[in-house]
């Protein structure tokens, strides 16, 4: 599949609406779940393995979307797959009154992959150029003496990419997916949270009550995905409503990252080869 259609580019703006939320693959969920995806899935591990065992590259994952769209799902079937070892999973939840006397981008730091490992971020750094301006929360503390309230957001585009250049020049490669999904596909997934016993919590009120500003939240989104799409990290933006669809587009896009990176597994040269075949052979001779 041409994973490239996802992608944000870097070089134009887009519109969120011309993304479909859905490509009609609902009716092949079975079929994904079952026929694609366990190959994908044995692809990313024996890379992630690799990756792993060569401690070079580190990736940082992030997920962002409404309450709903498939963020937890992604990590339930797809992620948890991989090597706990190498595996890092971070949810960040609303800053704490601690966090909110610090730099907003230094909270993610708990979250971050070393070298060899993929960090999962289940919401991110964009929370803090997405809610704060939803709810006009933003307090005098947190704008610069050099920003105001209009400014600002541009400001923090150009520091998040800034940073995440940073990352990517030191091995920590990031890959960001928007879970694209419709008003109605989120009315009828809170509704079967709602009714039915067994997934209550997986529920929040507020997921109700953030579902009120969904026309804002649609605009922040786009201007975020035009202003932190780049090159070297950029915005995919997947299909949401098709659930195994937008999975296996996760799982594809990871695997065609990490052959780019193309880890390898040590091996043993020079001396240390030499003294290599001499254990072995005591150990043979045992």
């Amino acid at each position: 599949m041409k994973v490239s259609t996802y992608k944000v580019p870097s070089t134009k703006s887009i519109r969120l609406k011309d993304y479909p939320t859905s490509e009609g693959k609902k009716e092949e969920n079975d079929h994904i779940r079952e026929h694609i995806i366990p190959d994908l899935v044995t692809q990313m591990k024996d890379l992630h393995h690799r990756l792993h065992a060569e401690e070079k590259h580190g990736i940082l994952v992030v997920l962002q979307a409404m309450d709903a769209a498939g963020k937890d799902e992604a990590i339930s079937y797809i992620f948890s797959n991989l090597s706990a070892q190498g595996l890092k999973t971070t949810t960040l939840s609303k800053p704490t009154d601690e966090e909110m006397k610090q730099d907003y981008l230094r909270r993610i730091q708990v979250g971050l992959p070393d070298r060899g490992q993929i960090g999962i971020l289940n919401r991110s750094h964009y929370e803090e150029v997405i809610a704060p301006r939803i709810h006009n929360t933003l307090e005098d503390g947190n704008i610069p003496d050099h920003a105001d309230k209009r400014s600002i957001w541009k400001l923090r585009y150009r520091q998040i990419n800034d940073y995440e250049k940073y990352l990517y020049e030191n091995g920590i490669h990031i890959v960001k997916f928007f879970f694209h999904m419709s008003k109605d596909e989120q009315k009828d997934r809170l509704l079967e949270r709602m009714k039915n016993r067994e997934k209550h919590w997986e529920f929040s009120f507020s997921d109700i009550e953030e579902r009120e500003y969904w026309d804002d939240y649609q605009k922040v989104f786009e201007e975020m995905l035009n202003h932190t799409s780049t090159s070297y990290c950029p915005w995919y933006v997947l299909p949401a409503d098709d659930e195994w669809h937008s999975r296996r587009l996760v799982t594809e896009i990871m695997i065609e990252l990490m052959e780019k990176l193309d880890p390898k597994y040590p091996t043993y040269t020079g001396e240390d080869l030499k003294r290599l075949k001499k254990e072995i052979k005591k150990l043979e001779n045992e």
